[in-house]
């Protein structure tokens, strides 16, 4: 592969086709199902997939065929074949739903208004996981035009993974035979350790989520008159969550969600630590000025990619300030968000946190904790020569140093069934989430050269895997 030739159409193809592309997919506000449970009536899911399929059918990739796949009552997913020169399969994956919108954006941003700024491109979804369908088929595209063979690509976008993915499984049964069993995975949806070259994921922590709720009464009393009597429903649940997390230091307690970590993970995130340095923590929007974690640098990076962790992430029964008058509370509701070790059984956890939580009542008050899902973690089979090499060499030559690995702190369910169903596989999982992207919250943005250079790093891999 000519790789001046390479970055030169990735780039044209970005600024042509990419950008404009994308933009007009952030203004959708296709929302995963978990957080619009009427999906389908809004419509905004199969404006957001046909808008896709539609620009997949302007590429003149050879043989390809393109099918927007429907299951009733699931989200649709996006299913490219594309024959290649070999009959070994690679998988490219990605998906099109997004987050909900988030409050505290800038003035001048919006989550449905794509705005470009100093070399990003701004607005909810881009990022994650926008990109992915228009990175990966330009991709195999770059290979086409200087006339490089590549094997069997299939690529599947998914439109439900922001919920946890539970539609997947249907349409993997569903198409099995024409997945066939690929030996590379292609997952455009992780996270970068800065925009400075290319990261491998090597792992990702599973996620436990439910409901804690602790009642006292059946409604709202003076506050004055039953403090001292009645308990305080927020005070129990706040010592019902100290049973399952030391609220000093932000250890889990439990040890159904403790896993040991490997040697390798270890070795890789003091690399990573090294390299990184400050931007372990200095990529985060810190209230505080000048913030320094006592962590070191790799202890930082294993707290959030190994070691167990809980989030309060919502909650109900607390009124707003303006609202919040002198009555006792009769209930409180929280969100609970646990992140799991890759290896950790996620059922076995729910198990645990549940009857820590219920066991042994606080007296006068009803408890409850409501598992309301479950996804595995993964852990990357160990890493083949090849591909290794394949993308030192990518890296290199489009970013200008070598590639490196990290674990991730998020949870992509589909590498959990991948991992199950494909354990001979390779898989590189790798994006453009880096530092201050912030998928999920205000100001998400897409770095827009590291797409350019990471859509290059992805033909390399593709030529190399043809010709290992």
């Amino acid at each position: 592969m000519d790789n001046t030739k390479t970055a030169a159409f990735v780039n044209d193809m970005w600024d042509s086709e990419i950008i404009p592309q994308i933009s007009e997919y952030i203004k959708i506000p296709n929302k995963s199902p978990h957080f619009d449970p009427d999906w389908e009536q809004h419509g905004h899911m199969e404006t957001a997939v046909v808008m896709l399929e539609n620009w997949c059918k302007t590429q003149p990739i050879k043989n390809m065929t393109i099918e927007v796949v429907r299951i009733e009552g699931r989200t649709q997913l996006l299913f490219i074949d594309i024959p290649g020169d070999s009959d070994e399969v690679v998988l490219l994956y990605g998906h099109y739903d997004k987050q909900p919108e988030f409050s505290g954006w800038d003035d001048d941003l919006d989550p449905w208004m794509p705005v470009i700024k100093d070399g990003k491109l701004y607005g909810r979804g881009g990022a994650d996981d926008g990109y992915a369908t228009f990175g990966s088929l330009t991709a195999i595209r770059a290979l086409q035009e200087q006339g490089i063979p590549h094997a069997h690509c299939v690529v599947l976008v998914e439109g439900c993974e922001e919920s946890g993915s539970f539609d997947l499984p249907y349409y993997i049964d569903l198409l099995e035979d024409r997945i066939g069993s690929p030996d590379l995975v292609v997952c455009l949806d992780a996270e970068c350790g800065n925009y400075d070259q290319l990261w491998c994921t090597t792992s990702l922590r599973g996620n436990l989520t439910g409901s804690l709720r602790v009642d006292v009464l059946t409604e709202g009393v003076h506050s004055g008159t039953a403090s001292g009597v009645v308990p305080s429903s927020f005070r129990t649940a706040r010592q019902l969550l100290s049973r399952i997390e030391d609220e000093s230091t932000g250890q889990l307690r439990v040890e159904a969600l403790q896993a040991d970590i490997p040697a390798q993970r270890l070795e890789q995130a003091k690399y990573a630590a090294e390299t990184l340095q400050e931007l372990t923590y200095e990529k985060f929007p810190w209230a505080v000025e000048n913030p320094s974690p006592s962590e070191s640098h790799t202890e930082i990076l294993l707290n959030n990619t190994w070691r167990p962790t809980l989030s309060v992430t919502g909650a109900e029964g607390l009124p707003a300030m303006i609202d919040a008058g002198n009555v006792q509370l009769p209930f409180v509701k929280l969100k609970l968000s646990f992140r799991l070790p890759p290896t950790c059984d996620a059922d076995d956890a729910a198990t645990a946190v549940k009857s820590a939580l219920e066991a042994d009542k606080p007296p006068l008050a009803k408890v409850s904790f409501e598992v309301e899902s479950t996804m595995a973690g993964w852990n990357a089979p160990e890493i083949a020569n090849w591909l290794e090499t394949s993308m030192h060499k990518a890296s290199e030559a489009f970013f200008g140093k070598p590639s490196m690995y990290m674990g991730t702190g998020g949870t992509i369910p589909f590498m959990g069934m991948l991992g199950e169903r494909f354990p001979a596989a390779q898989f590189l999982i790798t994006g453009l989430l880096g530092p201050k992207s912030n998928a999920h919250g205000p100001n998400e943005f897409l770095h827009i050269e590291t797409g350019k250079r990471l859509t290059s790093c992805v033909a390399q891999v593709l030529e190399d895997h043809f010709t290992r």
